[in-house]
């Protein structure tokens, strides 16, 4: 995890006091957070919530209401900015052209000679099993092809700020974890990350802090364990025999000789479980974990929320 930045090391991202209206509708409200060098950075929320609108205020697309937003301790400008990778959630290729050709092309806007752009693009192309597409055009690539070859291009010139939006919608288990292993490659190496995601477990895995929006308000904001234990304590994974006593936990599913039992805030799982055996219960399996950020972001949002961020 990452730690508060050093003494005289300003934050990669600051945005302090945000507002972005649209007329009479306000999209983004009082928002004020940072994300720290180094770190991976959820910015979480469901449909409608400031996300995406977030973003753009922060790359200059949109001209904010109020407030302000800067990338390395000023307002963002792409021709002086560079290291940053953004990956939107519309994705943007030439379609009618080769792979190759587009990843070299964009290699070449990014400053790669020619040469270095498509040595890259051949190598990346074999590591996320396109190799036999690189002559091939975008037009007949599926739509998780086309994904990686659009994170290829956001990655390409080693950038230390990557900003991706939904970097593995639409994929399968296997090419998800392809990707994950591609954008951990780059935080291990010393990347900023902030990564909109719906998955949950890409957060838990990830990420070192998040933010919730909710309304275009921050809604939570902090540690993923932080962010955790701040809707609930531990769930408590239980097989067992006898009969349950009455503790300071609650009991959220029971079945026979299983059940799973939310703590307390306050407590701790080891006081439940000698109260378990005090009780006469015989424990024959005890799993103590916080609480899923799935079920966090259900309970932020709804059962009925849909979940893309």
């Amino acid at each position: 995890m990452t730690q508060p930045p050093a003494p005289g090391q300003a934050p990669t991202i600051e945005v302090t006091d945000f507002r972005m209206a649209f007329g009479e509708k306000v999209v983004v409200d009082d928002l004020t957070f940072e994300v720290r060098p180094g770190e991976t950075f959820g910015l979480l929320g469901s449909n409608g919530s400031g996300k995406t609108t977030t973003i753009r205020a922060l790359l200059g697309i949109y001209r904010p209401t109020a407030g302000r937003l800067l990338v390395r301790g000023r307002p963002y400008d792409p021709a002086t900015c560079r290291g940053l990778g953004y990956l939107p959630e519309e994705r943007g290729l030439y379609r009618k052209e080769k792979v190759l050709d587009v990843m070299t092309y964009f290699g070449q806007l990014k400053g790669m000679p020619r040469a270095e752009a498509s040595q890259w693009s051949l190598y990346y192309l074999d590591r996320v099993g396109l190799a036999d597409k690189a002559k091939q055009r975008i037009e007949r690539l599926s739509g998780g092809e086309q994904q990686k070859v659009q994170l290829g291009v956001t990655v390409m010139d080693n950038p230390d700020l990557l900003i991706l939006d939904e970097p593995t919608k639409g994929f399968d288990p296997v090419n998800r974890r392809l990707l994950m292993d591609v954008i951990e490659a780059h935080r291990a190496g010393g990347a900023t990350v902030v990564i909109i995601t719906h998955q949950m477990e890409e957060v838990e895995r990830l990420c070192d802090r998040v933010l919730l929006l909710k309304d275009g308000r921050a809604e939570a904001y902090g540690t993923v364990p932080e962010v955790q234990d701040a809707y609930g304590g531990r769930t408590i994974r239980l097989g067992f025999a006898g009969v349950l006593p009455e503790g300071p936990f609650r009991v959220i599913r029971h079945e026979t000789n299983y059940a799973e039992l939310e703590e307390d805030s306050s407590a701790d799982p080891q006081a439940v479980l000698r109260l378990l055996l005090d009780a006469g219960v015989v424990v024959r399996s005890f799993d103590a974990s916080r609480l899923s950020m799935d079920e966090v972001f259900l309970r932020v949002y709804g059962h009925s929320s849909d979940k893309e961020l």
